[in-house]
């Protein structure tokens, strides 16, 4: 089961910590969130912890002291209650004094820590531990000032991460349902959920006047099928739709357009709600095509408002029959259908996604062999970093620099998410004419983080030729080395690294020697080329160092 949809395990770099951590009891989901922070991942304490757990290396300990405090977590310092344990076992600190340490922690500023090395040293010394030696354990204490967790915190994520874990295993359908409408909101992350639907398999249906709820809810026949929820419709609020539900409740079911004129709220019937209900789909099962009702329902929701308002003020009607209920004329509500493409992009304009369809379905095999990784995968990259990515365009924003040079700001969405792209003035020059609404690209270009949200500047966009790459050989990964990586250390961890990742892509090592880049045998290896695979290697040598490229003769 992926987790890429748990609590605290579902961004690219967790994903991969858990593949290689292979965890099989409570505490290692409690070491998972913990290990994955800024502090013990710039020690690649989450390698380590993984290799000593799979007898992949020797189980040793700071100090011998320390091997009841560190025994569990297989000699490393996990938690702040270990941190505190170590200062009172080897420094001589009170428990008191341990906790000052802990909060100074929580501070996360390094600088803060600066008067306990001397006094932690001192302590350390006194018990008659080498200097040099308490300084090394303290050096393992200080990436706890960057982000450490406490054991009772882990314990109590690790348990939600348990629990949600143990709902999509047993109960999918409803869980997605249940994340689904946690996002209907969210432009970003209802995509990413959509998309992990289509993976399991689960169907996702448009709204529906007969069988929505409020939110995203099963269909209830026992099927992998989800409905849209009315309330996530754009101009479709809350009251309009509890009214609807409450109609169809205590009315009974909607057999035509103009019953369910006659028997929800008017306030269902103003002219905005009623477009966004048809762009939607949610007259679909009645038996109409969006665009002949979009074009016509006024012949039939028009006269029956009439007759609404006039029964509502005491009067009655002059053109109903004997029953006094004003006669329409369904037929007038036949006719055409949107173009396909017209149709999505109306129905992604109320839903935030595409629900019918999806335009990058029938092509995002190629797309992957020609991208580094998925859209939101390249928010967990570091600040400067090259990506790759493939998208539809939208939400285009055109602007001028100070200079009165135009440039343009735009959405650039795939199946799981979205990432603004920003276009200055040379890149808009060359390829401006490209970025139009809908249109497919391929950018590359730098990770920005720097503004309120992540970025890319694009150093290249075009049209990607997906006619051109080959369909089946997944991606070749590519690692870029240089000389000082070459240390027995670091190939060693990049062979771990790699391992705990298995998966069908192959790996290219090429060594940057005097005479261009040469390869470099470091193993047999084909692995998952996900992006927190990549991000792994970047971590160990640095932004841009490894890359997917379509598989061709090996160079």
């Amino acid at each position: 089961m992926c987790s890429s949809d748990l609590f605290q395990l579902e961004s690219p770099g967790m994903r991969q910590l858990i593949q290689m951590l292979e965890p099989d009891r409570f505490e290692d989901l409690m070491a998972l969130v913990a290990l994955y922070r800024p502090g013990l991942l710039s020690l690649d304490q989450h390698v380590e912890y993984a290799a000593r757990k799979h007898g992949r290396r020797q189980v040793t300990y700071p100090h011998p002291a320390l091997e009841e405090v560190l025994r569990d977590t297989y000699g490393i310092i996990v938690y702040q209650e270990q941190v505190m344990q170590v200062a009172v076992r080897l420094a001589g600190y009170t428990m008191g004094q341990a906790d000052t340490l802990r909060k100074v922690m929580g501070k996360k500023v390094r600088k803060d820590l600066i008067p306990h090395r001397k006094t932690f040293i001192e302590g350390a010394v006194g018990n008659g531990i080498d200097a040099k030696r308490a300084e090394e354990i303290f050096e393992l204490i200080v990436p706890f000032a960057d982000y450490g967790f406490n054991a009772s915190h882990a314990c109590a994520y690790a348990y939600i991460a348990y629990q949600t874990a143990y709902l999509k295993a047993h109960h999918p359908v409803e869980y997605m349902a249940a994340m689904l409408t946690s996002v209907k909101d969210d432009k970003d992350r209802k995509p990413y959920y959509l998309n992990a639907c289509r993976q399991m398999d689960i169907e996702v249906l448009p709204p529906d006047v007969n069988g929505s709820e409020l939110d995203f809810a099963p269909v209830g026949d026992g099927s992998r099928r989800i409905r849209y929820g009315l309330s996530a419709v754009r101009n479709v609020g809350s009251g309009v739709v509890l009214g609807i539900l409450e109609a169809r409740r205590t009315k009974g079911a909607f057999e035509s357009f103009a019953d369910f004129c006659r028997k929800v709220d008017p306030l269902a019937l103003q002219k905005r709600v009623l477009e966004s209900l048809i762009y939607a789909g949610a007259f679909d099962s009645l038996g109409y095509a969006r665009r002949a009702l979009l074009e016509n329902q006024e012949k039939v929701s028009g006269p029956i408002v009439a007759e609404r308002r006039s029964e509502a003020a005491g009067q009655f009607s002059l053109f109903g029959g004997d029953d006094g209920v004003v006669a329409v004329d369904d037929s007038s509500l036949a006719g055409e259908e949107f173009e396909r493409s017209m149709l999505l992009r109306l129905e992604k304009d109320v839903l935030g996604s595409y629900v019918t369809d999806h335009p990058l379905l029938a092509i995002q095999a190629a797309l992957a062999a020609l991208t580094t990784c998925p859209v939101p995968d390249a928010v967990d990259l570091g600040d400067g970093d090259q990506a790759v990515l493939a998208g539809i365009v939208s939400g285009i924003q055109r602007k001028f620099t100070r200079e009165g040079e135009p440039y343009v700001i735009f959405r650039l969405e795939d199946l799981t998410g979205g990432i603004a792209v920003i276009a200055f003035p040379e890149m808009f020059r060359r390829a401006g004419a490209l970025i139009d609404d809908d249109a497919v690209l391929l950018v590359t270009g730098r990770i920005d983080h720097r503004g309120r949200e992540t970025q890319i500047r694009a150093a290249d966009i075009r049209v990607p030729d997906v006619a051109g790459i080959p369909k089946g050989p997944p991606p070749a990964l590519v690692v870029h080395l240089r000389p000082s990586d070459c240390t027995p250390a670091a190939i060693g961890r990049l062979k771990e690294v790699l391992a705990a990742n298995p998966g069908s892509s192959p790996v290219r090592v090429r060594f940057a020697a005097e005479t261009g880049e040469v390869p470099l045998e470091v193993g047999a290896f084909s692995v998952d080329a996900a992006a927190g695979l990549l991000a792994e290697i970047q971590g160990l040598f640095g932004p841009g160092r490894a890359r997917l490229e379509p598989v061709g003769p090996p160079s």
